[in-house]
């Protein structure tokens, strides 16, 4: 029997570098009119979970990030 192999685990630092990219995919989803239990689901809600766990006075919670980025959004 053939086993996958899982992902390398991602380091703070990996995952810092790409917080833009992360926000940029929750905008992309946003405009597509995504809700936000489906939001919830992708990757890029639980990579910025992960940065705000570890550095809360630094990175605000996906939640928060959802609601700014959906006003943004809806100005435009």
């Amino acid at each position: 029997m053939t086993r996958a192999l899982a992902p390398p685990a991602l380091t703070i630092g990996e995952l810092e570098a790409n917080y833009p990219t992360y926000c940029k995919a929750m905008r992309l989803l946003i405009r597509e009119g995504k809700s936000l239990p489906k939001v919830r689901r992708t990757v890029c809600w639980q990579r910025l979970e992960t940065l705000h766990h570890c550095m809360p006075s630094r990175y605000r919670e996906p939640g928060y990030l959802f609601a700014l980025l959906s006003r943004e959004v809806q100005a435009l």
